[in-house]
């Protein structure tokens, strides 16, 4: 099945596409917009993304919608992670804000809502997913992008930072393998 993908954000592409096989994914055509992520979950704000490119291009959508939640912060950032050190933020600052903020060794999640929506069969099916690990002291690898350098998780025995692992193994365990592998089953079962 063709769908779009409710994002122009080329590293969600990446991961995402080898996730749902069976599917194909186009990115989010640059003459429609995307709403604003004002959510208050990132399943409000994955579903409003969805149901937005659905209804602009009258075809099957998925969108994401993920970020970090660090228990020293009471969640924070959450659905604010990617604007968290400001609306123009890069990724560079938002993790140097989570680096400052929380303590090394603190817990973290990785969080990712995935939503799909069929504007001729009026189907919605969401999936989410979770990671869980804990923050580095500082960055550490070069792969991934965002929290990766400095999210340490749980099911990887070696230490390794998510941006140290290699694209399989992070798939394998990640928040957004995890979401995309359940709305896959639900697919399948159309």
């Amino acid at each position: 099945m063709r769908l779009i993908l409710a994002t122009r954000n080329a590293h969600k592409v990446r991961e995402l596409g080898p996730l749902l096989t069976g599917h194909e994914l186009e990115a989010l055509p640059a003459d429609v917009e995307s709403p604003p992520e004002d959510g208050d979950t990132f399943a409000a704000n994955a579903l409003g993304k969805a149901r937005a490119a659905a209804a602009a291009t009258g075809r099957a959508a998925i969108a994401d919608d993920s970020g970090i939640e660090a228990v020293a912060l009471d969640g924070a950032p959450g659905v604010r992670s990617a604007r968290y050190a400001g609306p123009h933020a890069s990724d560079a600052q938002n993790l140097a804000k989570l680096l400052r903020e929380a303590p090394a060794g603190s817990a973290l999640a990785y969080v990712c809502a995935l939503a799909f929506v069929d504007p001729v069969t009026g189907a919605e099916h969401l999936a989410e997913g979770r990671c869980t690990g804990t923050l580095a002291a500082q960055p550490r690898g070069d792969g991934g992008f965002g929290y990766d350098p400095a999210f340490v998780p749980d099911d990887d025995a070696t230490g390794r930072t998510m941006a140290q692992l290699d694209p399989a193994e992070k798939e394998a365990i990640s928040h957004r393998g995890r979401a995309a592998r359940a709305l896959a089953r639900r697919l399948a079962e159309r």
